[in-house]
């Protein structure tokens, strides 16, 4: 089976669409259109079609491109079940444990609840690919619109137990100013150091820093670390335990 093509859409102002393709059958399908334009050049650009929306929760920067492409298109909206009410005109919804096609491809669904109640991934093993919304981003996290530090922590957790070699794609180019933060509570974390660095270099030069992989936000994501104790003795809490730690650093990003 052939791995998904995935291009990246760059969107308002710092948001991403992921356009991805099996090009063995010419399916294709969008993560979180927060506006349709994009997608309809690149659709056309390709001489595509358009199958699916995928949405990972409700906030109108990841749907906002539903109504155009689905009237254009046809295409079918998948989005989590318990947002229903809060995402217009949704075709079939999923949770824990569903499985979405794209092509030859089948994603597996993961609730991860903390930026909103009804936040999900998909990850497509096979394309090494998890397409993660607003709950974990490149060296950060997403905020915690309408969950707790508990949930959104176990959500992180259900995330850094995938492969480390999966690629993460979120919904925001966040990446520089979660690096200063992230040095901020981790100074001495010689890879975070040198990613820092990468990434400032990448910016330069007006690229995205998407992907990154889940072995990478391991070693030097502070929101995947709240559990490792020279963080908590960075920030001062040496033997806290990880919910209360993970807080402190959601609340300093908050106020960064």
């Amino acid at each position: 089976m052939a791995a998904l093509e995935i291009d990246i859409l760059p969107a308002l102002s710092d948001n991403y669409i992921y356009l991805l393709r099996d090009v063995e059958n010419g399916t294709a399908a969008v993560v979180d259109p927060s506006t349709a334009e994009p997608v309809i050049a690149a659709l056309e650009e390709r001489g595509l079609g358009l199958g699916l929306i995928l949405n990972t929760h409700h906030h109108h920067d990841h749907i906002g491109g539903n109504a155009a492409l689905k009237a254009r298109y046809g295409a079918t909206i998948i989005g989590p079940r318990s947002e229903i009410s809060r995402i217009p005109a949704l075709d079939r919804t999923v949770g824990q444990g569903d499985q979405v096609s794209v092509g030859g491809e089948t994603a597996a669904v993961i609730e991860t609840p903390g930026h909103t109640s009804g936040h999900i991934a998909f990850w497509f093993p096979t394309s090494k690919a998890l397409f993660c919304g607003d709950t974990l981003f490149a060296l950060g996290c997403g905020r915690l619109f309408e969950g707790t530090p508990a949930e959104m922590w176990a959500s992180l957790l259900k995330l850094r137990d995938l492969p480390d070699d999966t690629r993460i794609y979120c919904g925001h180019e966040y990446t520089q100013s979660n690096a200063r933060f992230a040095l901020t509570v981790e100074p001495d974390n010689a890879a975070l150091a040198e990613r820092a660095e990468r990434i400032d270099a990448t910016r330069a030069q007006g690229l995205p820093t998407i992907p990154s992989t889940i072995g990478e936000e391991k070693a030097t994501n502070p929101f995947l670390r709240a559990d490792v104790e020279s963080l908590k003795r960075g920030i001062g809490m040496p033997g806290c335990s990880t919910v209360t730690a993970f807080a402190e650093l959601r609340g300093r990003k908050d106020r960064f």
